[in-house]
């Protein structure tokens, strides 16, 4: 069952907290990450509301002016000084504020130097659009920008197999790169997470403990070179947690494998983490991987036939 699972196979983590202490006030003071990690409909929503709001609010600043030095009175008078050219009731001066606001300069309305006050107020409205427009630049670019969407072109196995391979039993997954973009600096860890009882009886909920895995080229190391699609071994001796596991046992264990990828993005210099896992009716049992790599001898290359990324063969 899917509830059962603590990470999905997009990564995404089967958690959620309750009961926080001033949450709110803690998102507040994080206020960058908290807009960041909003959904984009909600900043949308956000920042339409941010300009509406600062438009409609030196409008009616710009308006109360004109209220205030009877602009809208005489209008029209070519002997009237007004504190607004061209700013008679409460459309032109929100057209007036969108104007200044934006920096888009008609040249149709303006502020007049004979009302100092006008100045001030006209040097907020720039310094608040200034503000916004940079905060929503902001927000936009560190959205697209994240490293977490780079990480739905790698791919892990759907299913884990166990077979023999050069004499040990040995559990095998894969994980391979879509993009012709390479990662930099690329090293792979899993760990195994299921309850632990102790000596006094005592039940310690999802413990986590660390397995021995190495891609199939390397040994005694982490770091994976993913041009192709590598495929990772956890070798089942005695230090594995799999060592006194039949299949019958293992079909009827609770527990889940983590598999967690990390890397730097070659084309921005960002670093991503991508994260899998496998419950143990996903681990098949007397299978092997199927083959992905050819080699074209018309042109040279080999070829990677992702259609066979996920497929097993019985042995």
């Amino acid at each position: 069952k899917n509830n059962q699972r603590l990470v999905f196979k997009d990564g995404s983590c089967n958690v959620t907290t309750g009961n926080i202490m001033e949450r709110r006030r803690k998102y507040l003071v994080d206020i960058f990450t908290t807009l960041v990690d909003m959904k984009w409909r909600y900043n949308f929503l956000m920042f339409v509301s941010g300009f509406l709001a600062s438009w409609l609010f030196f409008a009616v600043c710009w308006f109360i002016v004109t209220i205030s030095h009877e602009d809208h009175i005489n209008y029209g008078n070519e002997n009237w000084k007004p504190c607004l050219g061209n700013v008679y009731d409460f459309t032109t001066a929100l057209l007036f504020s969108i104007e200044t606001q934006q920096t888009i300069g008609y040249g149709f309305r303006g502020a007049e130097p004979n009302c100092p006050y006008v100045i001030f107020i006209l040097m907020m409205q720039c310094c608040v659009g200034v503000f916004i427009q940079s905060l929503t630049a902001g927000i936009i670019f560190a959205k697209l920008s994240q490293p977490k969407r780079r990480a739905h072109t790698l791919l892990f196995s759907r299913k884990a197999v166990i077979c023999n391979r050069d004499g040990e039993y040995c559990l095998l997954f894969r994980v391979g790169n879509m993009r012709k973009s390479h990662f930099v600096g690329t090293s792979i860890r899993a760990f195994i997470v299921k309850d632990k009882y102790t000596k006094e009886g005592e039940c310690i909920p999802l413990c986590q403990n660390p397995l021995d895995i190495q891609p199939e080229t390397c040994n005694d190391d982490d770091f994976v070179f993913l041009v192709w699609p590598v495929t990772i071994i956890h070798k089942i001796n005695k230090t594995s947690p799999f060592w006194e596991m039949s299949l019958e046992k293992l079909q009827e264990e609770h527990f889940e494998i983590i598999v967690i990828l990390e890397g730097i993005v070659e084309s921005t210099g960002m670093t991503t983490q991508v994260r899998t896992s496998f419950l143990p009716r996903e681990i098949l049992w007397g299978h092997r991987l199927a083959p992905l790599l050819t080699y074209q001898k018309e042109n040279g290359q080999y070829k990677i036939d992702y259609s066979q990324f996920h497929a097993v063969i019985p042995i």
